[in-house]
């Protein structure tokens, strides 16, 4: 019999009454793991108003009581890593360490959430004017909701609800549908580290169920991780109906390797950047840009992309594993093959690719293409895979001006030996995050994750400072105490007096 997930509401895990189920599938054979409910309008609303209840009470704790929860959280979450990982894998298909990595970097962001009492400090100023104090607070928002990708469902979830958390709001999080096994149980080790049981929601569904929150009157916030199409729809969603909105979508990554850079560093680099979790990242890089010569590392990085194996895993050898689903896939080898119609050289072609005992996976193999243009259509669009498209410039402000004519802007990077190059390329391209030598920057927690362009909607980033500024608002209080013998006459302007 098939397992039936079970939803979060009220403090309570329980099944759903939902006539609606999703399959989640092992993308390496298609087995079903369980079915997941689409949950029906009354448990979202029963979810919201239990949401809505626990903020009233958790939004009096002590902020040094939070900040414990997030210790004894992390604790929990450290100790069951490689538990969580090995779930999160079976759904997935992630190979084992790379679930792990999944996982640690959630955690990282549940010890910033931790370190929330200084983050959330106000500001005081005496004698403003004669006699009168200001002081700012840093206040909880009330319900917040997070919206989360299948490609890492460990680390967003984390990203979101323990911060949110710990500023002192209530969450419902609604995870993606293709594997919300992992999300469920970070729920489980949540409540066992001692959250109040009705703080943190979970729900599951698909599109019906995101409308439902981001139209819903007692939701003030919402946080989205997806694709552009969809982080379109939630951010003009959720601002039509005047929330705050922080949506994060898609990505077209360069790394632009000059002359000077170490070949085998560039190699490295590019392999696990573009291949890495089957080019299922929006930090991958799936765009190299040689300058100049050192479009030599071109044959050498063929040979390193042909060595790759995806697999299993729990397979030790396995370099990534599969596509999240078949239709996922087939977008893939449409893609390829747009490329190769619209003119590209396709020097290694992972359409046909076979894992051995394995004949139902959602396999790419890795694919390289050159002679790449930007009119193309595997250069225009995400293709989210393992599929890297290289091309050849003569200067670095070529590759500048290249990036720059992107409409995303999540991440880039240069690889140089050249301090000045790496300057001039850091202040000149319009992306938010930007690394040297280093081929995903994403930014540990006490940073924000800082994606530009049409690869961000919002105002305030993911976690670090910016994600507490979004869970909270700012009061300012203005105060005067009157000695005994003061009098004071009317004051009819606008200055303080």
């Amino acid at each position: 019999m098939t397992l039936r997930l079970p939803q979060l509401i009220a403090g309570e895990f329980a099944q759903s009454e939902s006539e609606h189920w999703i399959a989640v599938t092992d993308p390496a054979t298609q087995q079903v793991l369980c079915e997941a409910p689409a949950a029906t309008p009354e448990e979202i609303e029963r979810a919201v108003a239990s949401a809505r209840a626990a903020f009233e009470r958790w939004r009096e704790v002590p902020v040094s009581e939070r900040a414990r929860l997030m210790m004894r959280y992390q604790a929990l979450l450290k100790a069951h890593q490689a538990e969580i990982a090995a779930g999160l894998s079976r759904e997935t298909g992630k190979t084992f360490e790379d679930a792990k990595g999944d996982v640690w970097r959630g955690i990282e962001v549940v010890e910033q959430a931790a370190n929330v009492a200084s983050l959330m400090m106000g500001e005081t100023l005496e004698n403003v004017a004669r006699g009168i104090d200001t002081h700012s607070w840093t206040q909880p928002l009330g319900v917040c909701a997070g919206i989360t990708p299948f490609n890492f469902p460990a680390m967003i979830p984390l990203w979101m609800f323990p911060l949110a958390i710990a500023c002192g709001n209530a969450f419902v999080l609604k995870p993606s549908e293709q594997d919300p096994m992992t999300p469920n149980r970070l729920a489980e080790l949540f409540l066992e580290a001692g959250a109040p049981p009705d703080l943190l929601q979970v729900i599951h569904g698909g599109r019906e169920q995101v409308d439902a929150l981001l139209t819903h009157p007692q939701i003030a916030a919402v946080s989205f991780v997806g694709s552009v199409a969809v982080g379109q729809h939630v951010y003009r969603t959720a601002t039509d109906h005047l929330k705050r909105a922080q949506c994060f979508a898609g990505a077209k990554n360069h790394m632009v390797v000059m002359p000077d850079a170490a070949p085998t560093q560039v190699v490295n680099a590019l392999v696990g950047s573009a291949c890495g979790a089957a080019g299922q990242r929006c930090m991958a890089i799936s765009v190299a840009v040689f300058v100049g010569s050192a479009r030599e590392c071109i044959e050498p990085l063929t040979a390193a992309f042909a060595e790759l194996r995806p697999g299993a895993w729990d397979d030790p050898d396995a370099a990534y594993g599969p596509q999240i689903s078949p239709q996922a896939k087939a977008r893939i080898l449409d893609l390829i093959a747009r490329g190769k119609s619209e003119g590209a050289t396709c020097r290694l072609d992972g359409s046909d690719c076979q894992v051995a005992g394995l004949p139902d996976g959602n396999w790419v193999g890795p694919t390289l293409f050159t002679e790449v243009t930007p009119q193309m259509a595997i250069y225009r669009e995400e293709i989210f895979g393992p599929v890297l498209c290289c091309i050849c410039v003569d200067t670095l402000d070529e590759a500048i001006a290249l990036v720059n004519a992107s409409p995303y802007g999540n991440g880039t990077s240069i690889f140089t030996a050249s301090g000045a190059a790496a300057r001039r390329y850091q202040q000149r391209v319009e992306v938010g995050q930007v690394g040297i030598n280093v081929p995903i920057p994403v930014p540990l927690p006490f940073f924000s994750f800082t994606g530009w362009k049409g690869s961000f909607y919002g105002d305030q980033h993911a976690y670090g400072k910016q994600a507490v500024r979004f869970y909270t608002e700012t009061k300012t209080v203005t105060s005067r105490w009157f000695e005994e013998q003061d009098v004071a006459g009317p004051n009819l302007s606008i200055q303080l007096q």
